[in-house]
């Protein structure tokens, strides 16, 4: 049976680090900012984890 090919849209979204957790960007961060207060403007900038719910499906995604 052939391999399976990855998602390449969540190849571009999603980098596993070396302990196994899945780092993603934060949304809602192209446009219409200045709505946004300071602190949460700020607090977009840091990356997140994904949930372990949807880990497994992710990392099925990638690889």
């Amino acid at each position: 049976m052939p391999k399976m090919k990855s998602v390449k849209g969540a190849v571009k979204r999603f980098k596993v680090k070396k302990s196994g957790k899945i780092k993603r960007g934060t949304a809602y961060r192209s446009h219409i900012l200045s709505k946004v207060d300071g602190k949460h403007h700020r607090q977009m900038r840091s990356p997140k984890h994904v949930d372990k719910a949807d880990a497994k499906n992710i990392k099925e995604m990638i690889n």
